[in-house]
């Protein structure tokens, strides 16, 4: 009795050692299957990778206002088409003002230069005295030989005309490509909108974490990409004030939209306001204000141009407690991995980490209590 008895425990004892084996050899072959289909959906989703990424900025930083959608309207669909709609409007209605005013601007701008052009008699004569000015100016200067700039601007010119073809081509394939991305990342927006709540707890549901860790990681990764966008509407106020504050005290026309243009170009990785105050600089030389231009060089590469480095790292760090190094060298490491939207992936990506490690830690700390 007692024999059979202790034969049925080790068979208890067999029977639950293969079923745990299974159920091993089962969930390792489902991780398998589940990185495989993930792999699988990234190839799919790569080429739109940006755009998708784009709408999920989008949706986290104008979230609350679409929370107020909802409580007006009660219509989920709705209020989610009213929230894509108006975010659409404000990242449009800037751009289309801007471009009325600028187009304006640069119309005056030609026609101031081409009657300074036309009191030297045209154009050509025009840059041949500029170019005799700038020559006296470098050859007193450094003692620089003769520069002809019509020459210069000639060929140019002459290049220019052989790589339109090839430039206009790449120009159109470009623009169809960001008409594409803009409708991809506007549709994905108004999905993340009206199913971002469900789409969420089927994300806890599967992931394999405590509800209180994955609320905490929800939470720091919705505050650092928050904090960035203020970091760069930050650097774009600051660079756009700077810029239109050295016009006006250079007395360059229309100060306010030129500083406003730079704000805007100062979302652009490396280039930024430099769009701006460079040809700027470069009009002022032409014109013979050499001082003046040389003053617009100074402040636009010591003073806006550094204001990046330092307001968008200071901002950021404030809003998520970042020490300002690791911000700075996630910005940059972004940027060249990811271009614009590395200002939002970069400090995302820190965040995460972040988070990570203080769960690691956490979860080790419990660990050492139990035992």
């Amino acid at each position: 009795m007692e024999h059979n008895l202790s034969t049925n425990q080790d068979q208890s004892r067999l029977t639950d050692t293969e079923s745990s084996r299974w159920r091993i050899i089962h969930y390792i072959f489902l991780v398998i299957l589940c990185l495989l289909a993930a792999w699988l959906v990234y190839l799919i989703a790569r080429p739109y990778l940006k755009p998708i990424l784009t709408a999920i900025l989008l949706a986290v930083v104008y979230y609350p206002l679409h929370l107020r959608w909802v409580r007006a309207i009660g219509n989920p669909h709705l209020a989610a088409l009213c929230s894509t709609l108006t975010v659409l409007l404000t990242l449009i209605i800037p751009f289309i003002i801007l471009g009325v005013a600028l187009e304006r601007e640069l119309g005056e701008l030609y026609r101031v230069l081409n009657a300074q052009s036309a009191q030297d008699g045209g154009w050509g004569p025009w840059l041949a005295n500029t170019s005799e000015r700038l020559n006296h100016w470098l050859h007193d200067l450094i003692d620089a030989p003769p520069l002809d700039l019509q020459a210069i601007l000639l060929e140019q010119l002459r290049k220019a005309s052989l790589t339109a073809f090839e430039d206009a081509a790449t120009l159109l394939s470009n623009f169809a490509a960001f008409i594409v991305d803009g409708v991809i990342a506007f549709f994905t927006l108004f999905f993340v909108f009206r199913d971002g709540p469900e789409l969420y707890d089927r994300l806890a549901a599967i992931v394999p974490l405590r509800p209180g860790q994955l609320e905490r990681l929800r939470i720091e990764i919705g505050r650092t990409i928050t904090a960035s966008v203020y970091g760069g509407l930050a650097v774009a106020l600051t660079q756009g004030a700077l810029t239109g504050v050295a016009f006006w005290v250079l007395g360059i026309r229309s100060p306010v939209v030129w500083g406003m243009a730079a704000a805007l170009f100062s979302f652009l990785p490396l280039i930024g306001p430099a769009m701006i105050w460079g040809p700027a600089a470069v009009l002022l030389f032409i014109g013979g204000d050499w001082l003046n231009a040389l003053i617009l060089l100074a402040w636009g590469a010591g003073v806006i141009g550094l204001a990046d480095n330092i307001v968008r790292p200071y901002v950021i760090s404030e809003q998520v407690r970042f020490y300002p190094l690791a911000i700075f060298i996630a910005l940059l490491g972004g940027v060249q991995a990811f271009g614009l939207l590395g200002l939002f992936i970069g400090p995302v990506a820190l965040a995460l980490a972040q988070a990570l490690l203080t769960l690691i830690h956490e979860e080790n700390e419990l660990r050492r209590t139990d035992h």
